[in-house]
Formats: structure tokens, C-alpha cells, sequence
């Protein structure tokens, strides 16, 4: 599908964030793959960054190859799981704090192919 012209509805006080393509919701967007390019091996990668958050750590897991429903609702559970607040953005789930050991362990438990990135 083509982009459309400068100036397309990107926000909407109901639905929020808007798809420029299809003019859809995000959560309900059609026109673009759920999962950004990136890892295509279906391991998933957990690691610790505080690059951009200003020394903060956070939990970063990417990798998971789903749907953007069931990628929302296995970030709602490892929050559960770790007791922290987070987010999805751009397919990836950040977790507040260092919780890699417990993230991989709840991702092992669910038999997801998960390895620990980064240093």
C-alpha cells in the first residue's frame, strides 16, 4: 500500500496513535508486519541497556516473533513476574530495572528459545 500524501492523520483523541497508511489504530494497523525487522533466527534476546535513559537500567527483550496482541500481554506478565512497570515499543518489550535472570526464566518456563545478550 502506498504512503499517503503529506499530512495524513497520525493521532486521534480516541483511538490515540494512528496508522499514516491504512488510517487504522496501531494496536489495529493491517498494512505493516507487527515485527520490525531484526532477528530472524526465533531466539530471544534479554539484556540490560542504560544507554538514553540517563544511568536508569531497564530490561530489554527482543526478538519475539508474535502479534503485537500477544506480545502486549507477555510484557503484561513478565511485569507481573518482576514486579516493575514497562512498556512495548517498536516490537520490543523494556521492563523497569534488572530483571534478565528472572525474564529468563519465565520466558524458559513458557518453553520460549531465550539467550541473555549484551555484557
Amino acid at each position: 500500500m502506498k504512503p499517503l500524501a503529506q499530512g495524513g492523520l497520525v493521532y486521534s483523541t480516541e483511538h490515540g496513535r494512528m496508522c499514516p497508511h491504512c488510517r487504522q489504530p496501531e494496536a489495529q494497523c493491517i498494512c505493516q508486519p507487527a515485527q520490525p525487522a531484526g532477528f530472524a533466527d526465533g531466539i530471544i534476546r534479554v539484556m540490560r541497556e542504560t544507554k538514553g535513559r540517563k544511568g536508569k537500567g531497564v530490561t530489554v527483550i527482543k526478538g519475539a516473533v508474535m502479534d503485537l496482541a500477544s506480545l502486549t500481554a507477555l510484557a503484561r506478565q513478565l511485569k507481573a513476574v518482576c514486579g516493575s512497570g514497562g512498556t512495548v515499543k517498536d516490537g520490543v518489550i523494556e521492563i523497569q530495572g534488572d530483571h534478565v535472570d528472572a525474564v529468563l526464566t519465565e520466558l524458559k518456563k513458557r518453553n520460549l528459545a531465550a539467550k541473555r545478550a549484551g555484557s
